[in-house]
């Protein structure tokens, strides 16, 4: 593979992963974009004159466009991270993550379709479709049990609904007209360069601020946690060397309740903030009102990835997470752009009191 069209390439999961790509790889990225709300090029801001790296601001619907960069690039894979993927945003306007995550989706794989079907050969023989998905299309597991492949889908919110349609969409490109395609469902990814709408990043700047930490419920939901960097290299991994049509389940063995997690982070915290004076900031730990539909449990089987391709995650959650609190510690500045609006050259304000998962 010498080309990749990454879509979503300046938002968390795949901002990271293009990073990856230009730190580990000597592959070409054309990185499409759309630049909403989540998509920051400031994670970027290294690799923008990169002669490897080519960022184009687009929507992955506009077939013009998508069509235009697979030939002028002769791309060998598309990696699809393009994706609304906020819960809470999902619940109050589910209308954007059907376009985005349907309609969009169905745009790629019909306009990678026709690019594959014009490849002749080793080319047309070598070319890779990976749609980037999550583990909550199986909807809520109950206090045992772990997601596989096979499990049945049941999503519970807009969000994972319109993520279940777009894996759908894949699987029906594979069968019917043979597009070789790849899916993999990851658990809750953690790490630099989130988002602080997410539960990690939004917690680490509220507790620095002294602000009250929320949690939803009783904070009992368990989640599977995955360090973003493990998730990418499974990515790679699954483009190398997984089997055309199959799902790969990717988690990061790293099951914690919202509470434990909240818990763990303060006590980071509490350490590498030895002056604060919010410490011990367990206190400000707020229960809230619990979000509607909120799935209790979610957990990954990877073992498939791993006993095929060889893939298990590098990082325990608390070594993955000293990492994520050192990175934000160190990078004020991102921070600060993000919050305040800077990195889409405007104020917005305060960060959004969003809770992620």
């Amino acid at each position: 593979m010498s080309t990749l069209l990454v879509t979503g390439g300046a938002g968390f999961i795949g901002g990271n992963f293009v990073r990856f790509l230009m730190e580990q790889t000597e592959v070409r990225v054309v990185n499409l974009d759309l630049l909403t709300y989540a998509g920051n090029l400031d994670t970027l801001a290294e690799f923008m004159d990169h002669p490897r790296h080519r960022f184009v601001q687009g929507d992955i619907a506009d077939a013009d466009l998508v069509a235009r960069l697979l030939a002028e690039f002769d791309v060998d894979a598309v990696v699809n991270f393009a994706a609304e993927s906020h819960v809470d945003r999902s619940i109050d306007g589910p209308a954007q993550f059907v376009q985005t995550n349907v309609v969009g989706t169905f745009n790629l794989l019909d306009c990678a379709r026709a690019h594959w079907s014009r490849r002749m050969g080793e080319a047309k023989a070598a070319f890779r479709f990976l749609h980037v998905s999550t583990d909550e299309v199986y909807g809520s597991l109950g206090p045992t049990g772990l997601f596989t492949e096979s499990t049945p889908y049941a999503p519970n919110s807009p969000y994972s609904a319109s993520k279940a349609a777009s894996d759908h969409l894949v699987r029906a490109w594979f069968h019917t007209y043979g597009l070789p395609v790849l899916t993999t469902n990851c658990s809750n990814n953690y790490g630099p360069y989130q988002f602080p709408e997410k539960l990690i990043p939004l917690m680490i700047l509220k507790a620095q601020q002294g602000e009250p930490l929320p949690i939803y419920g009783d904070g009992g939901n368990v989640r599977d946690w995955l360090y973003v960097l493990d998730h990418c290299q499974a990515i790679w991994r699954v483009l190398e060397a997984g089997r055309p049509g199959e799902v790969y389940n990717v988690g990061g063995n790293s099951e914690r309740t919202n509470l434990e997690v909240l818990d763990t982070l303060c006590a980071l915290l509490d350490a590498r903030l030895p002056d604060s004076p919010y410490r011990p900031h367990a206190q400000l730990k707020t229960f809230v009102n619990d979000r509607p539909g909120h799935d209790r449990r979610y957990a990954i089987d990877a073992s498939k990835l791993k006993q095929e391709l060889g893939w298990e995650p590098a990082e325990t959650f608390e070594s993955g997470l000293r990492r994520t609190v050192d990175w934000y510690l160190e990078h004020p500045e991102w921070c600060q752009r993000v919050t305040d609006g800077r990195y889409r050259g405007e104020r917005l304000g305060a960060t959004d009191t969003r809770i992620e998962p």
